[in-house]
């Protein structure tokens, strides 16, 4: 077995790296491990540019913000191992709350055991969403503690047969020699307290500061030593603020011959050499968030007495008598609590004496052997897991249709263009292009469903259009919320958008009112079609006239009308295009599957081959571009992609996976080759579900909303109109595709 470790190995800086250097001292040393035929190499996360001075174990190494380093590394991984496992901490990765990883793991083409350090209670979207994903791809996932089992299998919906339970290890301490590390440190004649760790204000120190006055009058020789350098990441935002409060603290209350502070980050030698000195260990922690405590493994298997607040991992460590527990930030209670035990030898040494029961059974060299044996089972257990690409729609993976975050958005005038995170944001108002899309999906919603609530929202939006019409047929676009018109005249962009609504309410009117009101504003519109030049703004009226084309077939104006703006099109891709670029500008930009999409439905009215042409042939320029490792590389809008010049990854909108969907399902409808279509139609979709660059989901779960973006270091959780109902459009037309193949 060949094992690869992904962790941080930055140098006495994260106690992970301490967890991965005494799990590798655990496994087979070199001799065992050629016999067992078993080694293990660490990939490591630096947060440099250049490595660190790693030593041989480490083959590898990664740059934190540089998504290209995740990808190789995978593919190393796949070259080297035959397991990968995964040390996993939020802070140690990069993107947002660390999204970076999901990429590499994604690329595994071996098994995948994890190590999940932290669980959390109440994560954001971003942290749930990764250890969900993560959840997913592992083959096996190891947590040290029963309530971290409970997190994961209640809030996150991981199986429990995927999880075990493997403690945090500790080294096999020296539990005799207690008076003789007294006196190593010159602490024989004192009663040694101790904290230890990276030092922030989520240690509570200061608990153990205010309660010290009342137990050094009653017993003198109390020494409390905070030993740990200050978190890095609280020095680079506020220094040593928290240190000098300490300090402060201790002046105040006369406690400078009781209280010390040892600025360094121990080697883990001494570090054990103090545990083993000290009587009563204390992690006073102030509030219960904290799932996993490498300290307190340490102290407790030093066989000292710890008191504790009662934390995730303290209540359960330090249960059946193995400490005590004090209420959070409780100093009087903690203050009894020392006393007490200060005052009964008995009943200290009782507990030092259960605590280091228990920690010889939790040793590193036996949590190592558990290690060795779980990655072996996973390994021979491991099957290549099977997706949803074996079913070309799978609706098991489809989330439930679910309005309430458009019913949010909107209100008695129209749809609110913006939200900030999920609430609407007023500051922005309202706009032509989302009311339109917003009437699309009601109407497509009703067509489906029947729901009344969707009668009552096409209702609003049609009112919005109706009062941004103009005299001659144009449209203004923006309102504000104080209802004041903000411009005079609409984008076509914009313009065509309300037409294509229009147009598929007059052949899915729901009643004829809504058909009549419908009807005026299409053929008041109708004398501009004719002049229109922007692409997109021809491409959404061509959709439009498609759908009007439905209800009056006979209408041979609007079919001429039609071919002329399809000409357009087409004389404009045949100008631009050349061998490397068939497309219709010497860019692409945004809503880039509307352009072949209009065209393929150009053909189903016209018949003309040209039109289907042009469009297969803009279908497969884009397909190329985007349509990588399975999964869809939209253009972001940092730059887009020019003829000839580098294309921008970042930041990927819904609006963009929206035309892909509408692209495959328009040449599904016209063309014989319709099971790949469906399947291209059906990875476009999943974008919004987690399968992208990122493989992070946009679709929130909790809000019902859809995030306005993938950006490089994660969503953008703010969740508008456009993003909401380009998701909606794009699963009602994955149900319409469903409902067609199961009737042919």
């Amino acid at each position: 077995m060949k094992a690869a470790i992904i962790t941080t190995y930055t140098p006495r800086e994260c106690g992970i790296a301490t967890f991965t250097e005494n799990l590798i001292g655990a496994l087979p040393k070199e001799t065992e491990a050629k016999k067992e035929n078993t080694s293990v190499f660490v990939v490591a996360m630096t947060d440099k540019e250049g490595a660190y001075a790693y030593p041989d174990i480490v083959k590898y190494s990664i740059r934190e913000s540089h998504q290209k380093d995740y990808l190789k590394a995978a593919d190393f991984i796949n070259y080297s191992a035959d397991i990968c496992i995964l040390q996993h901490e939020f802070g140690i990765f990069g993107g947002k709350s660390g999204v970076y990883i999901l990429p590499l793991l994604n690329r595994l083409k071996v098994p995948l055991l994890v190590t999940f350090h932290t669980i959390l209670k109440e994560p954001t979207f971003s942290e749930k969403a990764i250890l969900t994903e993560i959840g997913k791809k592992a083959a096996r996932i190891i947590v040290m503690s029963k309530m971290a089992v409970n997190f994961l299998v209640e809030l996150y919906k991981i199986p429990k047969k995927k999880i075990t339970i493997i403690r945090h290890g500790f080294p096999e301490f020296d539990y005799e020699n207690h008076d003789f590390y007294k006196q190593k440190f010159h602490l024989e004649d004192n009663i040694p307290l101790m904290t230890f760790g990276l030092l922030s204000r989520g240690k509570g120190i200061e608990t153990v500061i205010r309660a010290l006055p009342r137990v050094v009058k009653k017993f003198p020789k109390v020494v409390y030593m905070v030993i740990g350098k200050t978190h890095p990441g609280i020095v680079k935002v506020s220094g040593e603020e928290y240190r000098h409060f300490l300090k402060r603290l201790v002046q105040k209350n006369k406690l400078g011959k009781h209280v010390i502070f040892i600025d360094s980050f121990l080697e883990e030698p001494d570090l054990c050499a103090y545990l083993s000195a000290t009587d009563i260990y204390l992690t006073p922690y102030p509030n219960e968030a904290q799932i996993t405590s490498g300290t307190l493994s340490y102290a407790v298997g030093s066989g000292t007495a710890v008191v504790s607040t009662p934390y995730w991992h303290a209540t359960e460590l330090l249960e059946k008598g193995r400490g005590v527990l004090f209420p959070f930030n409780d100093h009087e209670e903690l203050a009894n609590v020392l006393i007490d035990l200060l005052g009964n030898p008995g009943k200290t040494k009782a507990i030092r004496n259960r605590a280091f029961a228990y920690g010889k059974k939790v040793t590193w060299p036996l949590q190592g052997k558990k290690y060795l044996k779980t990655a072996e089972d996973v390994i021979k257990k491991y099957q290549t897991p099977k997706t949803y690409k074996e079913k070309i729609i799978d609706l098991t993976l489809l989330p439930s249709l679910n309005l309430s975050h458009v019913k949010r958005l909107t209100d008695s005038t129209g749809i609110l263009q913006h939200a900030r995170y999920n609430i609407p944001n007023f500051h922005h108002g309202y706009c032509l292009d989302d009311n339109a899309r917003a009437l699309l999906v009601m109407n497509m919603v009703h067509e489906r469903q029947k729901e009344p609530d969707a009668i009552n929202l096409m209702s609003t939006y049609l009112s919005y259009i109706n009062y941004m019409q103009n005299p001659d047929g144009s449209f203004r676009n923006f309102l504000s919320y104080s209802h004041q018109y903000l411009d005079e005249k609409s984008s076509e962009d914009a313009f065509g958008r309300t037409i294509w609504a229009l147009g598929f309410l007059l052949a899915h009117s729901p009643n004829d009112a809504s058909f009549q009101i419908a009807h005026q504003l299409f053929n008041s519109s109708a004398n501009i079609f004719r002049h229109l030049q922007s692409w997109r703004g021809i491409a959404n009226t061509l959709l439009g006239i498609s759908y009007y084309l439905n209800r009056f077939p006979w209408d041979e104006g609007m079919v001429s009308i039609m071919s002329g703006l399809a000409d357009k099109l087409t004389d404009a891709f045949e100008k631009e295009s050349e061998q490397g670029w068939q497309w219709f500008e010497p860019i692409l930009t945004y809503d880039n599957g509307l352009l072949p999409a209009a065209l393929f439905c150009t053909y189903e009215k016209t018949g003309q081959e040209k039109y289907l042409q042009v469009a297969e042939r803009s279908m497969n320029f884009l397909e190329s571009v985007t349509l990588k490792d399975d999964h869809i590389v939209l253009i972001g809008n940092e730059g887009w992609y020019p003829k000839g010049g580098k294309r921008a990854r970042f930041v990927q909108q819904p609006v963009d996976a929206m035309g892909m969907v509408l692209m495959y399902e328009k040449a599904y409808l016209v063309s014989e080759n319709k099971k790949d279509y469906l399947h291209k139609m059906f990875t476009s979709f999943m974008w919004f579900l987690g399968e992208n660059d990122l493989h992070i989901p946009l679709y929130d779960y909790e809000t019902k909303g859809c995030c306005d973006g993938l950006e490089k270091g994660g969503v953008n959780r703010n969740q508008g109109a456009e993003s909401m109902l380009s998701y909606l459009l794009s699963h009602l037309i994955v149900l319409e595709a469903f409902e067609k193949e199961k009737t042919v």
